[in-house]
């Protein structure tokens, strides 16, 4: 019978990858220690330290000898996954020294556990066309691992976001079912607080004021895309005012621009948007007044009067040819629609009645919630239970570092059912009269 799971925890973050393996031990009355924890962001570790308790923690792992790290049973790791830039078919295999799955493939060799758990972004799975998930595939797998991977997504473990990521996992028996039933979905609002400090800006109160709190539920907030999810920002007159036709040719121009038409009569290669003249914007909005209307909205800043960008061959500072965009100044300007990234306050109000879109650190403060009469950002008890985080949890850090450690870590959830399978194949493997049965 098994008496203790003892796990090594690898570029560990918040720690979600061992609450979740510590909560599956606990299910099934195993007592579980962590051997080695490795994570080299300072202010994840201050936070990590803080929940478990730890005084010996490795920043390194690449500094650390396998020999050096004490025999265990599981290994955890939510690895980065850095470009395998040759990686291929089983035939002329990239070596993955230099990477930090490099890290993870040599300890799982030197150290042989019984069994590991790991997780990355959903865009692994295509990225460089496959070839880099098969080859960590064919790694784990030449460890002596029965490997299965799958995608899945926390909205169906009772967590209301959004949240695709692959999760590889490998035992020294047999393939783990990564097939779950899938759990009551719930809602944002089942988890946001109230009665939080709102905003007080010119950005929220044109918001405010042109919509009410209801129309502004699940609304994305930028100027490159249409539709009626859509508010741009002439629509809440966020630089000036501007006339209802004005309105309505900005909403014109925004979806034309990016007819691939108008590239191919200028001979240029096609790009999201591309800037149109005062003949070609005439063609689908004929208006005596065109021209003033448009020199207006350059004036205001909602258009840009510009050349056309090709993609261009070029010469890098390391001596290789690439292509960029550059303008063609001999092509005739036209008015385009401006588009900086993530230029507003806000780029998405979530809907509290729906579930959280993917939480990514660069953009979390760009998500706005509607508390009372007011918006607001995610708090980050919010941001911590839409990951499955115990209440007893704590960020105590500036609002971008919580953020930043949010945006990056697991849902603690799946990784318990994913875990609990694991540990039920280490019972039964063991439960047998003869262990070596398990690695036949």
């Amino acid at each position: 019978m098994v008496q203790e799971i003892k796990f090594i925890d690898l570029f560990a973050g918040l720690g979600g990858m061992r609450i979740g393996l510590e909560q599956a031990c606990k299910n099934l009355n195993i007592n579980s220690k962590c051997v080695l924890t490795s994570e080299i962001k300072s202010y994840a570790l201050d936070t990590y330290n803080k929940y478990f308790k730890e005084q010996e923690i490795t920043k390194n792992i690449t500094n650390i000898k396998s020999e050096n790290i004490p025999n265990f049973d599981i290994l955890l790791a939510g690895f980065p996954c850095q470009p395998f830039s040759n990686a291929g078919t089983r035939q002329g295999f990239l070596d993955t020294r230099g990477t930090l799955f490099f890290e993870i493939e040599r300890i799982l060799k030197d150290k042989q556990p019984f069994a590991f758990l790991l997780e990355n972004v959903e865009g692994l799975v295509k990225h460089d066309q496959g070839k880099t998930l098969n080859t960590i595939l064919y790694k784990l797998d030449n460890l002596g691992y029965k490997v299965t991977w799958q995608v899945i997504n926390s909205v169906n473990f009772s967590i209301p976001q959004n949240r695709k990521r692959i999760y590889i996992v490998g035992t020294k028996n047999n393939c783990i079912s990564l097939d779950f039933k899938q759990h009551k979905q719930r809602q944002l609002i089942d988890i946001l607080e109230t009665g939080q400090p709102t905003f007080n800006t010119k950005f929220i109160n044109l918001l405010l004021n042109h919509f009410s709190l209801e129309e502004l539920y699940g609304k994305s907030i930028k100027d490159k895309r249409g539709g009626d999810d859509n508010i741009h920002s002439w629509d809440i007159e966020l630089k000036e005012k501007v006339s209802t036709k004005q309105k309505e040719l900005l909403n014109l121009l925004l979806k034309q621009r990016r007819r691939k038409i108008w590239s191919e009569k200028k001979g240029i290669t096609w790009m999201d948007g591309i800037p149109l003249t005062i003949e070609e914007i005439g063609s689908f909005y004929p208006d005596e007044n065109l021209k003033c209307m448009l020199d207006d909205l350059v004036d205001k800043k909602y258009l840009k009067y510009e050349h056309p960008k090709d993609l261009i061959e070029v010469i890098n500072k390391n001596g290789q040819i690439v292509k960029k965009r550059e303008y063609r100044t001999d092509l005739e300007k036209g008015y385009n629609i401006v588009v900086g990234k993530l230029s507003f306050e806000l780029n998405k109000i979530l809907n509290p009645l729906d579930f959280a879109p993917t939480l990514v650190a660069t953009d979390m403060q760009k998500l706005g919630v509607i508390d009372g009469n007011g918006i607001r950002n995610l708090t980050i008890r919010e941001g911590l239970r839409l990951f499955g985080f115990p209440e007893n949890y704590d960020i105590d850090l500036p609002i971008n570092k919580a953020y930043d450690l949010l945006g990056n870590t697991v849902v603690i959830p799946v990784i318990s059912e994913i875990c609990q399978r694991i540990l039920m194949q280490k019972l039964e493997c063991e439960s047998r009269e003869n262990y070596n049965l398990c690695f036949v």
